[in-house]
């Protein structure tokens, strides 16, 4: 390819989309999604006590599903720990950078 080819190509590019704002569309905020995200956890959690009620007093029809909540709610809170310990890990890691 040529110079002039790209020199050309270069000039029919429009720059304006690349310093302008993005444009919004029905985005939430971290806050939102947090919260959103919590409320599934929780969710999860209520469930899986529930199973764990069920299977303890007998009332429980599907064994298999009860224990699959139990693990899924599990799992969650795991990941939701991660998350968080990730999140104060770089938050001091911002607090300790020197300006």
């Amino acid at each position: 390819m040529k110079i002039g080819e790209l020199s050309s190509q270069i000039q029919g590019l429009s720059t304006d989309k690349l310093f302008s704002q993005p444009e919004q569309k029905d985005e939430k905020s971290f806050s939102e999604i947090l919260n959103k995200s919590l409320d599934e956890l929780n969710d999860s959690q209520v469930q899986a006590y529930d199973a764990m009620e069920g299977i303890a007093t007998g009332k429980v029809d599907n064994l298999q599903e009860a224990v699959q909540k139990i693990e899924e709610a599990e799992l969650s809170l795991k990941l939701a720990l991660e998350v968080k310990n990730k999140a104060l890990s770089a938050f001091k890691d911002v607090m300790r950078m020197q300006i």
